[in-house]
């Protein structure tokens, strides 16, 4: 399989201007850096693996205790930025415009990665060809991720909907457990749970599609906007310096995965190889594909009625994040 994995020919830190000027004057001084910051990190964001292994916000907030929490999946993570367990989470595009949408009030700051991580996966031996032949089959989807939301646009595309199959909502690695088993048909894959499959199990990827999958985005709440600009801008900084580290070094980075999954390598190379982290910064682009997925939130009546998704997503993307070349 062709990598994807590109290296960035600039290095970018993304500032929180867009932030900075909703704040009233008074509040324009130097922030007193919080007495501790909560983030997330997952498998699927192998950035956030790599900031936590080098410490490079600790040593960023030398005054401040950073505390990590591992997310298992998009759902898990923006419960946790919800409740006040993380002020950071890393979670799917679509996932935040799910959660915005049915009245979180959250705002995406940065992209950690555009990765091809999921498929609809059946097992080896199995007779079904295209999305099509699932129709009255079960299939593994743990709601309110990424996974979940390309299911349905893959059902939709192929004529089909959500009351044409059984959804089975399980936990990522419950979902494979459950497919390796014969317990359901197929499953809404995640990497480098969807990567382990693949090699461990010789499971097969039924359908990709590189449009069905949203990027990877850390978000904040609008309160923590507000009061936290400036520890916004250093925590973006810091993910910056783990980017860079990352995009310089695949072969460091794929034993990294590897040994805080517990995975084999073959299977953190694998899901490296599917991974692109050479645009950490929100654009227009970024705005156009998630709209493109909103008729589906809506169809499927996944966000309450009468919410304009197409607002939710412009008051949960900020493009107006100013774009400055970090010289290290």
């Amino acid at each position: 399989m062709k990598s994807t994995f590109r290296f960035p020919k600039v290095r970018y830190l993304l500032s929180a201007c867009a932030l900075a000027l909703s704040l009233q004057p008074a509040a324009q001084a130097a922030e007193t850096p919080p007495a501790e910051v909560h983030l997330d990190y997952a498998y699927y964001s192998p950035v956030s693996l790599v900031l936590k292994h080098f410490g490079f916000l600790e040593k960023a907030l030398p005054q401040t205790k950073v505390s990590w929490v591992l997310s298992q999946g998009s759902n898990r993570s923006l419960e946790y930025l919800n409740s006040g367990g993380v002020d950071f989470a890393s979670s799917a595009s679509l996932a935040a415009v799910l959660s915005r949408a049915n009245g979180s009030p959250i705002k995406s700051v940065y992209v950690y990665s555009r990765a091809e991580w999921t498929a609809l996966v059946v097992r080896k031996d199995s007779p079904y060809k295209t999305v099509a032949d699932l129709k009255g089959k079960k299939i593994a989807a743990t709601k309110g991720t990424d996974p979940y939301l390309f299911t349905l646009r893959s059902l939709q595309q192929a004529g089909l909907s959500k009351d044409d199959v059984e959804l089975v909502h399980l936990q990522h690695p419950d979902g494979r457990t459950a497919l390796e088993k014969g317990d359901v048909d197929a499953w809404a894959g995640l990497d480098p749970h969807m990567a382990a499959s693949q090699v461990q199990a010789g499971s097969r990827l039924l359908y990709r599609n590189t449009n069905f999958n949203s990027y990877g985005v850390v978000s904040v709440t609008d309160t923590y906007a507000k009061e936290h600009p400036q520890t916004i801008e250093t925590v973006l900084k810091a993910y910056e310096q783990a980017r860079e580290w990352a995009v310089k070094n695949p072969d460091e980075l794929a034993k990294l995965l590897a040994t805080e999954s517990g995975l084999p390598l073959e299977v953190a190379k694998l899901q490296l190889s599917r991974t692109d982290l050479s645009s950490p910064q929100l654009t227009a682009k970024d705005v156009i594909a998630s709209k493109a997925a909103a008729p589906i939130l809506v169809s499927e009546e996944l966000v309450r009625r009468g919410v304009n998704v197409d607002q939710v997503i412009d008051q949960l993307i900020d493009t107006g994040f100013k774009e400055t070349v970090a010289r290290q």
